[in-house]
């Protein structure tokens, strides 16, 4: 399959793509050197692709596992003689597994979760189904996911761009664009938006260590928009501001606590502090699939840790000594109090937070 790097998508350039009856991820572990696509149409290949950041950010995950829960589905149909119930119970495994991949991003479970439950109820409600059906209402679902991303993301970045000032110079932190939200973006959307306004922002984009994702993606993303973009240490915040240079700071999110507390990438928390000492307004923009009302604070969210080698090495290139200690998680927690607002579909959320999150969540249940 051969794919057009440079090409303009009203949308953004999306993280996987359906060709045939195979899923294709964007692998965004060699962007910005080279665009290629991963087959990710097995459930073991979508596995390591989640796993491995093939494909990463919360909603893309989720729409990503969607998509390889669906497959999963269409996989074991193709046994004409399983039922329902040995459908649904290697159905559910595969939802399992797939969650186990990344535990600290709410919408793999959120979306692996929806797809699993509403299979499972057109199976129980329709008794001619069978399992050939029930995986085509997968797949539907799966669909319907992608579709619904791209809309919350435009909403969202929208109510964003009104909290953006004109000629604005805004941070950001790791990759929140249309790869990692799955179409338009959310921290990226929002600065997208404004500049579809005419508000002329500008971004800061911090390289993200340890994995880069903002010299490599966010870069790459703002590049394709043709939005300008200084790259910088994700120690410079500081000086940054100190020197008036910074407006605003947009990120996304992993997981929302009930209370506001947010999981994002590491070196989030930082940013916030820093922005809250010098009066630099910190949002937080994410679907409201993002918040997790069973986790009442940030403590209470599981903190993915990674591999040392991300923290030894660069490039492949070996940058300390053998053996030594590391610690190497991948998520911090922004306490409620740092957040100036939560931008979601559902407007902008304002402290109390369990008041405007609770609201949010009653509005799209409705």
């Amino acid at each position: 399959m051969t794919v057009d790097s440079t090409q303009q998508l009203d949308i953004g350039v999306l993280p996987l793509v359906l060709e045939g009856d195979r899923v294709l991820l964007v692998d965004q572990r060699h962007l910005p050197y080279k665009f290629e696509m991963f087959d990710a149409t097995s459930l073991d290949d979508m596995c390591f692709a989640i796993t491995d950041m093939v494909v990463r950010g919360a909603p893309s995950i989720g729409v990503a596992a969607a998509f390889g829960l669906a497959m999963e589905a269409m996989r074991l149909s193709a046994n004409h003689s399983i039922d329902k119930k040995t459908f649904l119970k290697h159905l559910n495994e595969a939802r399992v597994r797939l969650q186990a991949t990344r535990p600290t991003a709410v919408n793999l479970r959120w979306a692996t979760e929806k797809l699993y439950l509403e299979v499972e109820r057109y199976g129980n409600t329709n008794l001619d189904a069978d399992a050939r059906a029930m995986a085509e209402r997968a797949m539907d679902c799966a669909r319907r996911i992608l579709d619904e991303h791209i809309e919350t993301n435009r909403i969202l970045s929208e109510f964003g761009a009104e909290l953006v000032p004109r000629d604005a110079s805004i941070m950001t932190h790791c990759n929140a664009g249309s790869l990692a939200a799955c179409g338009w973006g959310t921290a990226l959307g929002v600065i997208r938006s404004a500049a579809l306004k005419g508000l002329n922002p500008s971004v800061y984009v911090d390289e993200t260590r340890p994995r880069n994702q903002g010299s490599k993606l966010t870069i790459w993303e703002l590049h394709q928009d043709k939005i300008p973009a200084t790259l910088v240490c994700d120690s410079m915040s500081g000086h940054l501001m100190a020197d008036g240079k910074v407006q605003m700071v947009v990120t996304g999110a992993d997981r929302i606590a009930a209370n506001g507390d947010s999981a994002n990438k590491i070196g989030t928390y930082n940013l916030a502090v820093v922005a809250n000492y010098h009066n630099v307004p910190f949002y937080i923009a994410a679907p409201v699939s993002t918040i997790d009302p069973h986790i009442q604070t940030g403590k209470s969210i599981p903190i993915e840790e990674r591999h040392e080698s991300e923290i030894t090495s660069f490039g492949g290139v070996q940058t300390s000594m053998d053996g030594v200690k590391v610690y190497n998680p991948a998520f911090d927690v922004t306490p409620a109090k740092l957040i100036a607002g939560i931008i979601t579909e559902c407007g902008v959320l304002r402290p109390p937070y369990e008041e405007s999150i609770a609201n949010a969540l009653r509005q799209k249940e409705s």
